[in-house]
């Protein structure tokens, strides 16, 4: 697999999307029928009793508008305190005209937060940035015994 270092000459005559909102929950759905999306248990903190701590499931929602063509869409998880990635993934997504609006839901499992602290899931297209939302992994005493 090769190394995306930027965006290439043809992805830059692109428009660059522009999101509207970018959410951490436990679950999205679309609704067959309707298109709709769900979001159930939106949250910015993850809380583990011990580290390093694997969250089961989580999902990353992203509402954008302003693209037309064919992108590569990644979402990458970075620990802030040293900008070190933990994971990331990708997938093509193509946008038939400039003025619609799509949404990118990103299902993730079996994360492992090595440290409490910020960290940050960050979302590009084409190898430029478009967005980022920000949560916290907290350390909670574990419960009493009894």
């Amino acid at each position: 697999m090769s190394e995306q270092t930027g965006p290439s000459p043809e992805d830059a005559l692109l428009p660059h999307p522009a999101y509207s909102a970018m959410l951490i929950c436990d679950m999205a759905i679309r609704e067959e029928g309707t298109g709709k999306v769900s979001l159930i248990g939106i949250f910015e903190n993850v809380s583990a009793t011990v580290f390093p701590a694997r969250h089961p499931l989580l999902c990353v929602y992203c509402k954008l508008t302003d693209a037309q063509g064919d992108y590569a869409f990644r979402l990458e998880l970075v620990r802030v305190e040293d900008l070190v990635v933990i994971g990331g993934g990708e997938f093509r997504v193509s946008v038939p005209a400039r003025r619609d609006i799509f949404d990118l839901i990103f299902q993730l499992g079996g994360l492992v937060f090595e440290r409490p602290g910020a960290y940050e899931f960050q979302l590009s297209a084409n190898g430029r940035h478009v967005a980022g939302k920000s949560f916290n992994v907290v350390q909670v005493p574990s419960p009493s015994g009894g």
